[in-house]
């Protein structure tokens, strides 16, 4: 499939990624922000939703070129041991054009 490929997602810390000090929480932060310039993606936009949707602390949309670089993406996560601090859903689409 080729790009570019968008990746809703929606995410909330697990207890580990509660106890994680401050500093230790913006070290994967850091790790994700290098994720997506490895592969050439970008987070479109993120919004705290916590105030309006209790089960979720953000949600956001990300772009990616094409359908490798979501899957590179992904295994750079499983890498850095991102789902042990997190609870998330996500949702891949390519954009549609109607008319």
């Amino acid at each position: 499939m080729t790009g570019p490929i968008y990746k809703l997602w929606m995410f909330k810390w697990t207890e580990a990624g509660y106890r994680l000090s401050e500093e230790e929480q913006q070290g994967n932060m850091a790790k994700l922000q290098a994720a997506y310039e490895k592969v050439g993606g970008k987070q479109a936009i993120a919004c705290v939703s916590r105030w309006s949707a209790e089960q979720w602390l953000m949600f956001g949309l990300d772009e990616f070129p094409d359908i490798d670089a979501v899957q590179e993406f992904h295994e750079l996560l499983e890498e850095y041991g991102h789902f042990r601090y997190v609870d998330s859903v996500s949702m891949l689409g390519t954009k549609w054009e109607p008319w």
